[in-house]
């Protein structure tokens, strides 16, 4: 692939594009269009926007998402959990409904564009993904239950307070129960009944699209404006225009947090089903370019009056069902939108906003993936340490205090686990060169007076005492019979801090003073680089070894170990002969402490 096709892939694909894929793009685009129209009004409401908003937003940054992305299938527009950080975000700083918060609004979803970006073209596509899958799914359960009880108001006809933490939302809602208006609530809970239905007996039908006619025809026949039931009002039907937003400039600074969280959580919720499909479909995505596809959409989200868009998981598999090859059927279904702004806004004003209610809180069931903590718990219980803390922060403390602990959730847990790093006594299976797990495989044979211990982690600050203490108890082992010797095999060792460095230091000065002899074998390269560096590989000398059976015969035999190492794959850098040399040097050390 070119250069030029990296920053577009669109030139990857488009001029070797296949005839008989269109009629599948076709009627992708035309399903997700469908779909993406109502979804898209409602999520602004969400937002706390106008759904014309919501209809911008799911235009030109459909388009430029689909010249820069990777991904063949992923569907990008609004999100539900973007839409509510968005609304938390703007709420204690704009008055909602304002045309400044309109700005901030556009003002959001550049700096989020941007931040992609930026990210993209540092090559640090990596570096976003500080949230594990189980603390994701935690946090997005949370997320989307506070978003179905915020749109209740909508369900019932009441007015309540903006709220970010769900027990306050349902105190706000049985508080204002007594003015519940009948009308909607019977809009809104036929809207909800048949969207469910229709997902359960027919999901191939466009559930939200038909529940929106249906509700506007309702509206028009039985004049329910008149009856107290609020619908959306009208919507401009003119094209979104290019421009920069109008705010103060000291709103940046108060969504700059807010920024790199919606980049966090939509990137993530993107790549991951992008990932998902790219895989069942046999392709690449590459998630740096996919930074940079993402971001290039919400620039223009935000220079064309949207807010920030991010792939989703739902209208991605309806893309995928309706037999969407290539990004073309994204480019239809961003035209199928714009049609809909161009000549059927008047139709979509008297609209009940119950009805987008009820589309809201469908959509967002599916965010409850109550299947996958189930297949956590199977796979590794302990990961549902993270997911209960980032669900139970989210829902108690709100979406941008409960995705921050939800960060650092996931970092605990990694550090929980390097702290105490797999670690294994290694046994010889007889009639081979090989050695295991003695816990895994019992009839594997330990030596007298030999230890070998295997430690499966980088060994590093956050590890070294745990593995210094680890290593010194079984040289207590080895110290009352004879040879004497602990084998470190660091065949999973990727890596060594200094602190790492100067465990093994101190470890083998208190080793040297037992009169235990301490080997290395099977070292990678990076870590024999740290080693040199440090000194420590000469002091260690000819007590290290290609392979543990090497290390094993050496000490057993008691002799010295093969003066040429690089011609057996120790060391690289070491010349034929002079292995012997420091090997003298290292044997004055093993009786006597390292002198500083």
């Amino acid at each position: 692939m070119s250069s030029v096709e990296r920053v577009l892939p669109i030139l990857s694909w488009a001029p070797t594009y296949r005839r008989r894929d269109l009629r599948s793009d076709v009627a992708a685009g035309v399903t997700v269009g469908a779909m993406l129209v109502p979804q898209a009004m409602a999520y602004a409401l969400l937002a706390g926007l106008p759904p014309a908003v919501g209809l911008y937003a799911a235009t030109i940054p459909v388009l430029v998402y689909a010249l820069f992305g990777t991904s063949r299938q992923l569907a990008v527009g609004p999100v539900a959990i973007v839409s509510l950080l968005t609304a938390t975000a703007l709420a204690p700083l704009v008055d909602e409904g304002s045309a400044g918060y309109l700005a901030a609004a556009a003002l959001l979803a550049l700096m989020v564009g941007l931040v992609h970006v930026v990210l993209g073209v540092a090559r640090l596509g990596a570096l976003v993904g500080l949230l594990s899958h189980s603390v994701l799914v935690g946090f997005t359960a949370a997320a989307a239950i506070i978003i179905g009880f915020s749109q209740v108001k909508h369900l019932f006809g009441i007015s309540i307070e903006r709220k970010e933490r769900v027990h306050e939302t349902v105190v706000e809602v049985v508080a204002n129960l007594g003015a519940t208006n009948g009308t909607t609530l019977i809009i809104g809970v036929a809207s909800l009944g048949s969207l469910i239905a229709l997902r359960r007996h027919a999901p191939r039908a466009p559930a939200a699209l038909l529940v929106v006619v249906t509700s506007i025809v309702a509206a028009e026949l039985f004049d329910l404006e008149s009856r107290g039931v609020q619908l959306v009002g009208t919507i401009p039907d003119s094209l979104p225009a290019f421009g920069l937003p109008d705010v103060d400039g000291s709103l940046v600074g108060n969504l700059v947090v807010t920024a790199f969280v919606i980049t966090l959580v939509g990137f993530m919720e993107s790549v991951a089903v992008a990932k998902v499909y790219a895989r069942r479909h046999r392709y690449g995505v590459d998630p740096n370019q996919e930074l940079i596809g993402l971001g290039a959409a919400n620039v223009a989200s935000g220079l064309f009056g949207g807010y920030p868009v991010t792939g989703g998981f739902s209208r991605t598999a309806v893309n995928d069902t309706a037999g969407a090859r290539t990004p073309l059927a994204s480019i239809i279904t961003a035209g199928i939108v714009l049609l809909t702004i161009v000549f059927l806004t008047p139709l979509l004003a008297s609209l009940p906003n119950a009805a987008l209610g009820a589309v809201i809180i469908v959509a967002v069931i599916g965010l409850i993936d109550v299947a996958e903590m189930r297949r956590i718990a199977e796979v590794k219980r302990s990961d549902l340490i993270g997911l209960a803390v980032a669900f139970v922060a989210t829902l108690v403390l709100g979406i941008e205090l409960g995705i921050g602990v939800a960060v650092v959730a996931s970092m605990l847990v990694v550090f929980a686990r390097m702290s105490r790093p797999h670690s294994a006594v290694l046994g010889h299976v007889d009639g081979t060169t090989s050695y295991r797990n003695v816990d895994r495989f019992p009839e594997a044979e330990t030596l007298e007076g030999i230890h070998i211990v295997r430690i499966d982690a980088a060994i590093s600050f956050v590890n070294a005492d745990n593995v210094k203490k680890l290593l010194r108890r079984h040289a207590d082992e080895v110290a009352g019979s004879e040879p004497h010797a602990l084998v470190l095999d660091a065949s999973g060792i990727n890596d060594i801090d200094a602190t790492g460095v100067e465990m093994l230091h101190e470890l083998m000065d208190e080793l040297a003073e037992r009169g235990v002899a301490f080997h290395l074998t099977d070292v990678k390269g990076p870590v024999r680089d740290v080693l040199r560096q440090a000194g420590l590989w000469a002091e260690l000398g000819d007590r290290v070894h290609t392979s543990t059976f090497d290390a094993v015969g050496t000490i057993t035999a008691a002799r010295p170990a093969p003066a040429d190492q690089r011609r057996l794959g120790i060391d690289e850098r070491t010349p034929s002969g002079s292995a012997s040399s420091v090997g003298v040097a290292t044997d004055a050390r093993v009786d006597a402490p390292r002198r500083s």
